[in-house]
């Protein structure tokens, strides 16, 4: 008791000196809780760095694994036959990886972090560009009146624990450095419009590691915080720890570690209970989850390793080296990447059927995490060296509850209003 009294006083003292030091450029109370480890801190010149990275790492890890995708499935992609980089593969404008997670950047810049999930329906439905499985049965959900969450709910949508939401949750994260539970209720927000149980958390664990990675690069430490963002019996946690035993069983053969994943994910059909397909196609949220964090464990913080194992795995053997390298690029920050994947970046590429290129891109993420900050509790300083600096309140995450998609929950009867179906115009094809 009297030792913790001391710290605190100590740290009290500190805080007033340094106050009179700088000219009150500090909060007394925030540096408190800098002090007493209940907040982290993170320049802004620093938060763009590594956003900024993390939107190249995406675009990385789809070039690179795109001609790969679903060419091999159940069964490693062999050395050579892993597509060679180009520095003009940065340039991925038409990927469905990227441009969906735009429209919910876009829904969030016009309308808040407090739109309501319907309104994130109505833009979604709105959306042009093409899609595959749970995204594609989710809109067409929508565009019927299924309003959200019952558009991603198992009963209306045979792909609800496909991987959809997990492929475009990095916003989630980006946006959120140090925020768990934003990236947590984006997804309840958005990751419901076309996906529920593993398909979900999928997403939330994926936004969950881009949150730490803004202060980790621990690998390991960065896959335990994205655990702690979905329910801890669900059989995603389930198969991540998994993974995680098994790269502790064998440290330096991830090919062993794949074949314990195919035995038990692949081919083992309690673990397939909603696949939208039973065969060697695999689009589970699950496994893929698995490969993304296959590439970061086995990458050993090497970008090109990172990727090209993510992307050997098989199956959405672009979506999660995309995951992978976004990941991994954000613990590393955009102005220590090798320039082969930076010196190509066409700053006037749009992203499809959005409204965003890349310096626009990164401008609404800069504008979006100053409201995320502030809605967590936290602030924005200056600090000793007249440095823009977050301060951001330490969170335990909640997790949503726990639901799977063979033995969903009721749905919630939830259905457009004639005056918002009169919103939805579907475009032309």
């Amino acid at each position: 008791m009297a030792k913790g009294f001391w710290t605190v006083l100590l740290a009290i003292a500190a805080i007033v000196s340094s106050v009179l030091v700088f000219g009150c450029q500090y909060d007394a109370l925030t540096d408190l809780s800098l002090a007493t480890g209940s907040a982290r801190s993170i320049t802004v010149a620093d938060y763009v760095d590594k956003m900024k990275a993390g939107w190249v790492g995406q675009m990385a890890g789809v070039g690179w694994g795109g001609p790969t995708e679903f060419k091999y499935k159940g069964q490693i992609i062999p050395e050579d036959k892993m597509p060679q980089w180009k520095p003009e593969l940065i340039n991925q404008f038409q990927q469905d990886d990227i441009y969906v997670e735009m429209t919910f950047m876009r829904t969030l810049e016009l309308y808040g972090f407090d739109c309501s999930i319907r309104q994130a329906g109505i833009d979604f439905a709105n959306s042009g560009y093409n899609l595959w499985h749970a995204n594609r049965h989710g809109r067409d959900n929508l565009r019927k009146g299924i309003a959200p969450p019952d558009s991603g709910h198992p009963q209306f949508n045979t792909h609800a624990d496909d991987i959809d939401y997990q492929i475009e949750a990095d916003y989630a994260g980006l946006i959120a450095p140090g925020m768990p539970n934003v990236a947590i209720k984006l997804g309840e927000k958005f990751g419901r419009l076309m996906n529920y149980g593993d398909g979900l958390y999928g997403g939330q664990f994926v936004g969950g590691m881009y949150a730490e990675a803004f202060f980790e690069d621990d690998m390991v430490k960065i896959v335990q915080a994205g655990l702690k963002c979905i329910p801890k019996k669900s059989q995603f946690a389930e198969c991540i720890l998994d993974v995680l035993a098994w790269y502790k069983e064998n440290p330096d053969d991830w090919e062993k570690t794949w074949q314990l994943i195919e035995e038990k994910y692949q081919d083992n059909p309690d673990y397939r209970k909603f696949s939208c397909n039973k065969g060697d196609f695999n689009i589970d949220a699950k496994i893929n989850a698995a490969y993304i964090v296959m590439g970061l464990l086995y990458g050993k913080g090497d970008p090109d390793k990172t990727i090209i194992i993510s992307t050997r795995c098989g199956q959405d053997s672009d979506c999660n080296p995309s995951n992978a390298g976004g990941i991994l690029f954000t613990t590393i920050g955009f102005n220590n990447l090798p320039d082969k994947f930076k010196s190509a970046l066409n700053p006037e590429g749009k992203f499809s059927h959005t409204p965003y290129n890349f310096p626009t891109l990164v401008e609404v993420s800069k504008k979006l995490v100053r409201q995320a900050v502030k809605r967590e509790g936290g602030r924005m300083l200056k600090n000793a060296d007249a440095q823009d600096v977050f301060i951001i309140p330490i969170r335990k995450p909640k997790p949503t509850k726990l639901e799977q998609c063979w033995e969903a929950g009721p749905v919630a009867n939830s259905k457009f209003t004639e005056e918002e179906m009169a919103q939805i115009k579907v475009p032309e094809e």
